[in-house]
């Protein structure tokens, strides 16, 4: 191994000493070990609902995501931060995003979107880079700094999520690409697949000793709704019945698949978008809405709008699962498959939010077509966050809780089988690090200990012990003891649930249990004290 080379550039220099250091302990291991060492494969979509899959209950077509199910896991109390940046850094480092300063919190300073990270949480692909890997990414970024100095060998950098079909701003292994024009046939998540495919096949053919890491950042089907026109049309009808219909089949469904104990919640018809932007909305037309009002008071263009927006949503999320395919093909043509971890999860739940950027909203023009501007709004989006409550920003389950299917045929022998035990993004990092030959002594006393627990025992069996699991975010609030969770969102008073039974937080026992709350309570304080100092260091 030739660290001089090897080491990422840019990254912070207390990093690279690190690295280096680390990388002198376990190189004599990681070059006998490297042609055992799983490849990973992470798909991460964004505000994709927890039964926005086939797999996970949705009538949506997903059949290549459904195989990966059948054919390895799918967890059922999975949680991301509520929101993109955060997740996207917890996800690459596997801390809690107020530690690292990529979400904002009272007492931290220059936190949130724009925060830079400390210099000891580098992300994934510099701890893995000891160990042989090569590192590619392809789609939405949302972190600080750039790919390749962050580690990664390879990128494809989508900046401009809200253009599916003619972005501005992109990047090809950092360098800035020309805006692609309209009426080109680009599209984000065909052009994201084609990326990391190209990436593959150049590992395949100059590195195909050394396993890779992939890491694929769909924008779907984050707003504006947008899709190719024969997807869309391929769902023309089916959302006609309304989202009280639809809500109703996919809760039977996620029932019988077994993935949720309880109840499902009700509708909040007084929950609308996060953020108001109410001249944005009125470009909509009349057949927009802002509540989760019942289907049936909803007048014939209003349900004739709110339908057609189901249809592009749908077609959003067949057209991934379409691209996901792909590059699954591909890594079985590298003879691979076998050997490849492949993990597919949300960044957050279904959104709400309802608001007109980027090229703004032709209400002439085709809906789902570049000239639009439409967003799933909160009737759909209570249906895509089935059976829970709230949305994306809301550190309800209805925003944290995500699908996360995992196959690894060498490494996981279930079949189609569904863990009940509850996990969170911070559990990814010492997963992927375990089975890459990751040693406890290896690691740099200078940083925080991570959160995080490996998934590795639970891959084998399912596994019931209580954990700890932390949110935050815009003021919106949380913390799970076990089976118990206080949640509060922002300036409201917290609620006690018991997810053991009522993982829909159907049952408030607050008033019933006032000393749990504020023990949990104090908890959650505690942690937040602990993040804000973590963020402080340096």
């Amino acid at each position: 191994m030739n660290l001089k080379n090897d080491t990422p550039a840019g990254i912070p220099a207390l990093v690279r000493v690190v690295w280096v250091l680390w990388a002198l302990v376990i190189s004599g291991d990681a070059v006998r070990a490297e042609a055992s060492r799983p490849n990973v494969l992470i798909f991460l979509a964004d505000d994709l609902g927890y039964s926005d899959l086939g797999c996970y209950g949705s009538e949506i077509e997903t059949p290549h995501l459904d195989a990966l199910a059948q054919g390895g896991l799918r967890m059922s109390q999975f949680s991301n931060t509520a929101r993109c940046w955060p997740s996207r850094g917890t996800l690459l480092t596997g801390y809690y995003a107020q530690q690292i300063r990529r979400d904002s919190l009272r007492g931290i300073k220059k936190g949130g979107s724009q925060g830079t990270r400390p210099a000891w949480a580098p992300l994934l692909p510099v701890a893995l880079r000891p160990y042989g890997y090569r590192s590619y990414h392809s789609g939405k970024w949302h972190i600080d700094g750039q790919p390749l100095q962050m580690g990664f060998h390879g990128s494809y950098l989508l900046q401009d999520c809200g253009r599916n079909f003619h972005p501005k701003v992109s990047f090809l292994n950092d360098q800035k690409l020309p805006p692609v024009p309209p009426g080109t046939g680009y599209y984000s998540t065909t052009a994201i697949a084609d990326y990391a495919i190209d990436q593959l096949k150049q590992h395949a053919n100059d590195h195909a000793d050394q396993p890779f890491f992939s890491y694929v950042a769909f924008v779907v089907p984050h707003f504006p709704l947008q899709a190719p026109a024969q997807d869309i049309a391929k769902y023309k009808g089916r959302y006609d019945a309304g989202w009280d219909v639809i809500q109703a089949k996919r809760w039977e469904k996620m029932q019988a698949l077994g993935l949720i104990r309880g109840e499902r919640s009700s509708r909040e018809p007084d929950i609308g978008p996060p953020y108001d932007f109410p001249k944005d909305i009125a470009l909509y037309g009349p057949g927009e809405v802002n509540r989760p009002i019942p289907w049936n008071d909803l007048n014939a263009d209003q349900r004739a709008f709110q339908a057609t927006k189901m249809e592009i949503h749908a077609a959003m999320i067949d057209r991934m699962d379409q691209e996901i395919g792909r590059v699954l093909a591909q890594v079985h043509a590298m003879g691979q498959s076998d050997n490849t971890l492949v993990m597919f999860l949300s960044d957050n739940g279904a959104s709400a939010e309802m608001m007109v950027r980027d090229d703004g909203h032709d209400p002439d023009a085709p809906p789902g077509s570049a000239a639009t501007h439409l967003c799933l709004g909160p009737g759909w989006s209570a249906v895509a966050n089935t059976p829970f409550r709230r949305h994306k920003t809301w550190v309800h389950e209805g925003g944290t809780a995500t699908p996360l299917v995992v196959q690894w045929p060498r490494g996981i022998a279930a079949r189609g089988e569904i863990r009940h035990q509850p996990g969170h993004l911070v559990d990814v990092w010492p997963t992927i690090l375990s089975l890459a030959g990751d040693r406890a002594d290896t690691h740099d006393p200078v940083s925080p200990a991570r959160p995080g627990l490996s998934m590795v025992d639970l891959f084998q069996k399912e596994i019931s012990a209580p954990r700890e699991l932390w949110w935050a975010h815009e003021g919106n609030r949380a913390i799970r003891l076990g089976d118990w969770k206080l949640v509060a969102a922002k300036e409201q008073p917290w609620e006690l649930f018991n997810l053991r039974n009522d993982r829909a937080e159907t049952s408030n026992l607050a008033t019933h249990d006032p000393q749990r709350v504020a023990d949990m309570a104090a908890r959650w304080q505690a942690q937040a004290d602990q993040y804000s100092k973590d963020a402080a260091s340096e």
